[in-house]
């Protein structure tokens, strides 16, 4: 298996406007592949504008945020590149499309890496953020897993929020476990309907 560093990509089209989203990118030789599934907005602008911000952060809110319409994050210019950053990045990597392998489910982009910075520190380790995001990634998948895997997983996963997380993991986590019980509502009316 691929190593796979969850990030936040920012991308913009030919008119400047940004797109956040979150996006586990993968290593390949000395760069990063960025492959989003069809149809998508990043993958849409890779191909107006062939750059990306690969945006490393440990506000767990940004990646619940874009997985429940909370898009609308601050970003900071980027010197030389028409895509911004996040201003909660901790660092970044400006990565630029060198090549693409279409498939018509998921092309990738393989990006070499031009630019890397760093904003501040990063402070530790919290399991309640590692909980939020793989809370984030299973919400990202709800249509593909059924319910008693999503139920085990919240489930585990909970004992860490309860340990350790502090009022932006609990505010993340409750966007989350909103999409979910509106997914699973989803699923009984559906179901109660089919019963007639």
């Amino acid at each position: 298996m691929p190593f796979i560093r969850e990030s936040i990509i920012t991308t913009v089209n030919k008119t400047g406007d940004v797109h956040i989203a979150p996006i586990g990118i993968i290593a390949e030789k000395d760069g990063w592949v960025i492959a989003p599934f069809r149809p998508s907005v990043t993958l849409d602008n890779l191909a107006e504008v062939p750059f990306a911000i690969a945006n490393y952060t440990d506000d767990v809110r940004i990646f619940a945020g874009c997985l429940t319409g909370r898009k609308h994050w601050p970003t900071v210019a980027v010197d030389g590149y028409a895509v911004p950053r996040l201003a909660a990045a901790l660092a970044h990597s400006v990565l630029e499309v060198e090549s693409v392998d279409d498939d018509a489910m998921r092309p990738r982009h393989f990006c070499r890496v031009v630019r890397e910075e760093t904003h501040a520190p990063f402070t530790g380790l919290n399991r309640a953020k590692a909980a939020v995001l793989e809370l984030a990634i299973l919400v990202s998948r709800l249509g593909m897993l059924p319910r008693d895997k999503i139920e085990a997983e919240i489930a585990y996963l909970s004992i860490a929020v309860e340990k350790t997380a502090g009022e932006g993991e609990k505010e993340a986590w409750g966007w989350l476990m909103q999409r979910v019980g509106d997914h699973l509502a989803s699923e009984d009316a559906s179901g109660e309907d089919a019963r007639g």
